[in-house]
């Protein structure tokens, strides 16, 4: 079992280091077997193949990769199986011969999750890409694991229907990756995450057999097993096919924007919408920071107040309803209705990435995302808030509440921080996550709310869990006695 690397800021090899040792070095033992069995053009032991599969989108990978370094090593070998049954012997390759392996869908993943540590064979998932089914008479769909996100709302919503997964990356993430980061999406106070959406699975197991966990509208047959493989990044069984909830488009949305004085009267409105059980289609509360970005002229320039958008859909006397019910709540928070400039600026770009542009100029742009109860939500962000700017008053962190829930909710913070020398900018990056992650656990919070683990977040994981770590890891052994699926990543190593 290889050395599983802890430190998320190690020095790491130059690229074209790497290229040149690749150059010269001999193929592994097992790469030959591997393309006779699966077809050369199935295989890619490339260096370009290999380098574009070493990383994904995390912010501190993408950081080295502009200095001309690997995020950590390079993969052995790029596997593109085009079936499920491709993919089943792929993982029985992989157990005959000690093989570690990583599956990858599309590389928007940022907390390392897809990163090659010690040369793996990357399984990647891309051409898994069929919609299999789309039951309209149960309202459930059933696809591969590498269908693009884009692909199946548009493929959906040319028959009527939606998905009512929308998170940022949508257009460059896949359903497996969903699944296997136990993933939000924008309209997730109305549709629910990821896990409350999956209603069937297909997953390979380590030893090459195949779980299928058919669709019913609910079991009670102990445990339910898709919980095991709903965010275990790949580290417990390989995701090959899923089977998801869809639902009508809605006939009718009504959109506003709301200020209130204060954050503190923002929270509790949202606290109270949730509360009223009321299901907004989107509810997004922002700083004051983010909310100067969004609201720009319609904001007041003299005061501290913050922005909230708030979307209802569906039948239009529900919807307009639940609308004015919440506009009541907001009103007896102090929240006034500036219009709908600022939600439909944010609609503009919701989908795209907000960090190439500052990355690229030789900033540093990253975000965490937590959860924690109503009654820690405020004091947490105003704790964190104060002891970064206390560390490096130079940074900048913001925060926004997008995922509401009767007892809590997810702060999506992001942090940018001005160009500088990359050991410089490491250090005030790693602060800054380590003041986050700090802050949360002794505040009673968790510290993933929907971008998982990887390897970046694993050194808090254990006291995320508590006595459940050891549960975990238990799953982990029996599953995977040798360590092969995504090693390093979400838990540490079998042999510990």
């Amino acid at each position: 079992m290889q050395q599983i690397l802890t430190n998320s800021y190690i020095a790491t090899p130059k690229i074209e280091d790497a290229r040149n040792v690749v150059v010269g070095s001999e193929s592994p033992f097992w790469l030959s077997a591997l393309k006779s069995e699966f077809g050369e053009e199935h295989v890619h032991s490339d260096f370009e193949s290999r380098l574009a599969h070493s990383r994904d989108r995390l912010p501190m990978g993408r950081f080295q990769h502009r200095s001309g370094r690997l995020t950590r090593a390079l993969p052995n070998a790029v596997l593109e199986p085009t079936t499920i049954e491709q993919l089943t012997k792929a993982v029985e390759f992989a157990t005959s011969n000690n093989l570690s392996v990583i599956p990858y869908g599309n590389g928007s993943g940022v907390l390392g999750g897809t990163v090659a540590l010690d040369g793996e064979l990357i399984v990647s998932l891309r051409k898994l890409d069929r919609i299999l089914e789309i039951d309209e008479t149960n309202n459930v769909v059933r696809v591969e694991a590498g269908v693009n996100g884009r692909t199946l709302e548009d493929a959906l919503n040319e028959r009527g229907y939606t998905c009512g997964h929308y998170p940022q990356s949508l257009d460059m993430s896949t359903v497996g990756g969903w699944a296997a980061c136990r993933g939000s999406g924008q309209g997730s106070t109305y549709y629910g995450n990821i896990e409350n959406m999956i209603v069937g699975m297909k997953v390979i197991l380590p030893n090459g057999k195949t779980v299928t966990i058919r669709h019913v509208p609910r079991r009670s047959v102990g445990p339910s097993l898709m919980d095991i493989f709903i965010g275990s990044e790949g580290v417990l069984g390989l995701v090959a096919e899923v089977t998801l909830k869809i639902w009508r488009r809605p006939a009718h949305t009504i959109e506003s924007v709301v200020c209130f004085p204060t954050l503190g009267d923002g929270l509790d409105a949202l606290r109270g919408v949730m509360q009223a059980g009321l299901r907004p289609t989107l509810l997004r509360l922002y700083d004051r920071g983010e909310s100067e970005r969004w609201g720009q002229d319609d904001l007041a320039k003299d005061k501290q107040s913050v922005l909230c958008m708030i979307e209802f859909a569906g039948r239009k006397l529900v919807a307009d309803a639940e609308f004015a019910e919440a506009g009541a709540i907001f009103n007896q928070h102090g929240g006034t209705f500036i219009g709908e400039s600022p939600i439909q600026r944010w609609k503009s770009v919701r989908f795209k990435s907000h960090s190439d542009a500052h990355v690229d100029a030789g900033g540093f742009y990253d975000t965490i995302e937590v959860s924690a109860p109503w009654s820690k939500v405020e004091g947490m962000y105003n704790s964190i808030r104060k002891k970064v700017s206390e560390m490096h008053p130079t940074a900048h962190l913001n925060a926004h509440w997008s995922h509401a829930y009767t007892d809590g909710a997810c702060m999506y913070m992001t942090m940018k921080l001005p160009a500088m020398p990359d050991d410089a900018g490491f250090t005030m990056h790693s602060d800054i996550w380590s003041i986050v992650m700090r802050g949360c656990l002794d505040m009673g919070g968790s510290i993933s709310h929907h971008h998982g683990i990887g390897f970046f977040r694993e050194k808090w994981l254990a006291e995320d869990l508590g006595g459940g770590y050891e549960v975990l890891s238990q799953l982990k052994k029996g599953l995977d006695p040798l360590g092969l699926f995504n090693p390093g990543k979400l838990l540490v190593g079998v042999d510990e």
